[in-house]
């Protein structure tokens, strides 16, 4: 048996210099009793504040039971022993707010807005030859080069689903006799008629209806059924065509 220390605790008595708990020297105490922890109780008692080691295992338990809602303590502590934890994660789903697409004009709208009409002032051939050259390069560009020994079918089948806007185009057939000849640069394209500028100044409005037309580019004249064609320029680059042998007006 040799000398030991005994934990005295009194929370009405303080020792200058030595804090609130103190030793004392004893002789004859076994090693077994000489210290023991304090209890919840006797620490808040004694006004002793908990050890910086005790302090993060509490906050880890607090932590893994939070973590680990499901799971039991004795096997939590059988995890924890044998191998890594793999903490539960629970995502909160967010609402997904429905964007508001911005609506355009009707098509009533634009008419009442007179957004395409084309103003007198500018209704002029001269105005829209520089049009027409980018138009013919466009279509160059589009049929690797018109060539002499380039296929008709393949500028034809290219024409088909090309944007016109910018060609010259005549009216070679129609029911209408007036409609017979009339020439000029391409202006604007719906689906039901073509708008021609021609070199007297004038616009004309031409059904594809019960119409035939003619595009001639470098050489190669291409034949345009209007009947067959009545569709809007960003749709008839979708369709395909169907080779017919004979069409009617």
């Amino acid at each position: 048996m040799g000398p030991g220390y005994l934990l005295l605790r009194s929370p009405n008595r303080t020792a200058t210099g030595m804090g609130p708990p103190y030793l004392r020297k004893t002789e004859g105490w076994s090693t077994g009793v000489i210290y023991h922890a304090l209890s919840q109780k006797e620490a808040n008692d004694s006004d002793v504040q908990p050890s910086g080691a005790q302090r993060a295992e509490a906050f880890v338990r607090a932590f893994l039971k939070r973590s680990t809602p499901r799971m039991s303590p004795q096997a939590r502590e059988d995890q924890l022993q044998r191998k890594a934890v793999v903490l539960e994660y629970f995502t909160r789903h967010k609402r997904k707010e429905k964007k508001k697409k911005a609506k355009g004009l009707s098509a009533r709208q634009r008419r009442e807005l007179r957004l395409f009409d084309i103003k007198p002032e500018q209704q002029r051939y001269s105005l829209f030859l520089p049009l027409h050259e980018l138009w013919k390069q466009y279509i160059r560009d589009l049929c690797n080069g018109l060539k002499p020994d380039t296929q008709p079918q393949m500028i034809q089948a290219k024409l088909l689903k090309a944007d016109l806007h910018g060609a010259i185009i005549s009216v070679t057939k129609s029911k209408c006799p007036s409609y017979v000849g009339i020439t000029g640069i391409l202006l604007q394209e719906t689906k039901h008629i073509f708008k021609i500028i021609t070199k007297e100044d004038r616009l004309k409005v031409i059904p594809k209806l019960n119409c035939v037309f003619t595009v001639e580019t470098d050489g190669f004249i291409s034949y345009i059924y209007g009947s067959k064609f009545q569709l809007r320029s960003s749709e008839r680059s979708a369709k395909k065509f169907k080779a017919k042998g004979t069409i009617d007006l």
